[in-house]
């Protein structure tokens, strides 16, 4: 059957804060008060978002042409491929996930371990003939819980434990073999059930989280009729048919034609090919459709978390929170020579092909001809030989450690910039080493050693970077020439990503739609990211761009253009049917729903949305973001008073938000609580005196309640932060009429009719004032 259509049916009324009246009634088309900025609550909250055989299931999976092949299973290879079966069989790949075994895990459950971690103990023993964990569970009770499986190898291993609706959850108590002891992976955050990241919650539920990327051959399975899932596997762990997809035919016809050549099942992957591959699990990201097969592109099937507006990384690409090695690797000089996962890994092993400098040295030896940097390691280093300092990866892959015992390198290959951190706060390998000594004498030794070689584009790069994303206006130039001919796709990708909060600008417009047409996905699916608040402008060039990228060749970028056209998207053409795919797929994470909601919010069904939203709060109670878009919808369907509550709980969770205290303004004016809409919208002008929209709706606040002064010195504050707005002039206008400084306002409405023609109201107070 075809997928149903989903058509646009008309949306209600709703309040919003405008000039002159404190509220006004607007059609959906302008936005309620509270839904500004409610997409961008998307991207927040994606920074966040079983049934099994025991044994192998031979299954079918697709290769690369569409075919649908049987898996043969990991030791079908061993016969004929003993070397590389050998290397893989006890690596870190076979092991990713294994059934309990007694003589691996006997060490983990006795003697009983007893485990503090934050306010709670728990206990780790074997009891009844089973290894369990005693430990706080849903019910908020101490309970013990049989662990079935393990995952990982070293330097931790986590247990899964079997929950209702074909659930495994994973526990965020794990063991480290080498010490060894228990350990809890969240140090002490003291996690509690409810929460989206306790172990018991649905930011731990494997057949979501983990399943894929531990396993072979997953199907996830989710019913969301019933919350549950039917997941399936060929087997555990990475097995070879993880990466070189399915071969039961190849496995047949070799049966068939022993020692003979020609297989026509053979399917050879290239470089590239292995890299897209590698990258589906090694980076950061979102699944748009969790069919990934090997020889597909990484960008048909994922949107890639990387340097944006959020922290999930430095400014200079260096990894900050949990973002795995693909994206650093993917905006670094590395990639960019043509460097992939096998020059420097043996793909079976997983080991590095050669120790300490002397891998480095094979490209980068100052004997060699080639494009790389010759490096001289007596003269380059300044440290001494066999020194931690003196190691290449010492200084351009610094580790970071997750999960408070993995240590994971970058793999960005930066340069240590200690004035980055100065200006920054970017961190450096410097003084990750000598965390005794400041970047400033850190500093001083980088420019005795290298002087004027620091400042390089990388740096200036960063500098960028840095400032837009603290929304400094003076990176708007370099961001633009970043956008449009940085050599390095990815920076071109942040750079257009980043032009987001000026928008409105006709240059930077321009450029988003030449980056709509860039010839990597990467950056067409920022830009179409970018543009999104102009999807139903009238604007041609913008308009063409993104029907162009409805019928991009890549998925991605199809699911990004049709995302941004949600409104009116066509959900029975090609790019409508894999939005609304990739919206299912993720339909049992709180982030899936919170997307479900805003699609049909924007197609005004209402009663759906607020379902959707319902759900993603219920799944994620302690979340900011989507009370927040709970909010918006509650006051669409003409709830203020619970929309207010909604939006109490989020600023007590997310007290320094700006954004959520200037959102709890709003909706205290609609609940008809001037007073306290006042002082909200005061707060967050402290919270950030950079908040233009914030000081315009306090000014506004400030007029009905009488106090033109107050109002007026909040809106110029706000011309001075946002000169391009014409509603802020006019609302400046406005007052100055009513308090009789007649030239002023005539000043003021002119302003706003210069900045938008076609505004009425403006034109028709200047008529009022006498031109």
């Amino acid at each position: 059957m075809p997928p149903p259509v989903i058509s646009p049916v008309p949306a209600p009324r709703c309040l919003l804060y405008g000039p002159g009246n404190m509220l006004r009634v607007v059609r959906p088309s302008r936005r309620p008060a509270l839904w500004w900025g409610l997409a961008a609550v998307v991207a927040a909250a994606l920074a966040l978002g079983l049934v099994l055989n025991a044994g192998s299931v031979l299954r079918r999976g697709r290769v690369a042409a569409g075919r649908d092949v049987p898996f043969g299973g990991s030791r079908s290879c061993q016969p004929c491929h003993e070397d590389a079966f050998a290397h893989w069989e006890n690596s870190h790949h076979a092991l990713a996930e294994r059934p309990i075994q007694t003589n691996l895990d006997m060490v983990a459950f006795h003697p009983p371990w007893t485990i503090r971690h934050g306010s709670q103990t728990s206990v780790a023993r074997q009891a009844g003939g089973r290894f369990e964990l005693v430990t706080l569970g849903t019910n908020n009770k101490v309970q013990p819980f049989p662990v079935e499986r393990v995952l990982g190898v070293s330097p931790l291993r986590q247990f899964l434990v079997r929950f209702p609706g074909g659930r495994y959850q994973m526990t965020e108590l794990a063991f480290d073999p080498q010490h060894p002891d228990w350990f809890d992976v969240y140090g002490e955050e003291d996690r509690q059930p409810g929460e989206w990241g306790h172990w018991t919650g649905r930011g731990m539920t494997w057949n979501a989280m983990c399943a894929g990327c531990h396993n072979t051959g997953v199907s996830k399975n989710y019913d969301a009729s019933t919350d549950s899932y039917r997941t399936t596997l060929v087997e555990h762990g990475v097995g070879c048919e993880a990466c070189h997809g399915p071969m039961a035919d190849h496995n047949a016809w070799q049966a068939a034609h022993p020692r003979q050549k020609g297989d026509p099942t053979v399917r050879k992957l290239s470089g590239e090919a292995m890299f897209h591959t590698c990258a589906g699990c090694h980076a950061r990201r979102g699944d748009l459709t969790g069919r990934f097969a090997p020889r597909e592109s990484f960008f048909d099937h994922y949107w890639l978390s990387m340097v944006d507006e959020t922290d999930l990384f430095h400014p200079d690409g260096q990894i900050r929170d949990e973002d795995f090695e693909f994206t650093a690797f993917l905006g670094s000089r590395m990639h960019a020579g043509g460097v992939r996962c096998v020059n420097c890994h043996e793909p079976h092993a997983l080991k590095p092909r050669l120790s300490g400098n002397a891998l480095c040295l094979t490209c980068h030896a100052n004997t060699l001809s080639n494009a790389a940097p010759q490096i001289d390691l007596t003269t380059h280093s300044h440290h001494k030989a066999d020194d931690r300092g003196d190691l290449c990866t010492g200084c351009h892959m610094p580790q970071t450690v997750y999960m408070q015992r993995h240590a994971r390198h970058d793999h960005g290959f930066t340069i240590p910039d200690p004035l980055l951190t100065r200006q920054f706060g970017i961190p450096n390998a410097c003084n990750r080493c000598h965390t005794e000594r400041t970047a400033d004498w850190a500093l001083d030794y980088v420019q005795q050693w290298y002087g004027t070689k620091m400042d390089r584009p990388y740096r200036q790069r960063a500098q960028t970077v840095a400032r837009a994303r603290a929304g400094d206006r003076a990176a708007l130039d370099g961001l633009l020439r970043m956008c449009g001919s940085d050599t390095n796709a990815y920076w071109r990708a942040a750079a257009a990503n980043l032009l987001r909060p000026w928008i409105g600008e006709a240059r930077v417009q321009t450029a988003l739609v030449a980056a709509a047409a860039d010839a990597h996905p990467l950056v067409r699916v920022a830009a179409f990211r970018a543009l999104e608040p102009l999807a139903q402008h009238a604007n041609p060039a913008v308009q063409s761009a993104f029907h162009s990228g409805l019928d991009d060749p890549v998925r991605g970028v199809r699911v990004a253009a049709a995302w941004a056209l949600r409104e009116t998207v066509a959900t029975n053409s090609v790019a409508g049917r894999e939005l609304l795919a990739y919206l299912d797929y993720n339909c049992d994470q709180p982030a899936g729903e919170l997307q479900r909601g805003i699609l049909h919010l924007d197609r005004g069904d209402l009663p759906t949305a607020l379902a959707c939203f319902r759900r993603a709060v219920q799944w994620a109670a302690h979340s900011a973001p989507l009370r927040h878009a709970l909010a918006v919808a509650l006051s669409l369907d003409g709830k203020p008073t619970e929309a207010v509550r909604e939006l109490e709980e989020a600023c007590r969770l997310s007290p320094r938000d700006p954004e959520l205290r200037y959102k709890l303004g709003l909706a205290y004016g609609e609940a008809n609580r001037p007073r306290d809409a006042l002082a909200a919208l005061k707060q967050a002008t402290e919270l950030d005196p950079q908040y233009a929209r914030a000081w315009y709706n306090l000014g506004l606040a400030h007029a009905a309640a009488g106090n033109d002064p107050a109002a007026l010195d909040c809106l110029t504050r706000a011309e001075s932060l946002d000169s391009r707005s014409p509603e802020i002039p006019y609302a400046r206008a406005t007052v100055l009429a009513r308090l009789g400084r007649t030239a002023e306002a005539r000043a003021a409405a002119a302003r706003a009719l210069e900045l938008q023609p076609g505004r009425i109201e403006a034109r028709q107070l200047l008529e009022a004032l006498g031109r």
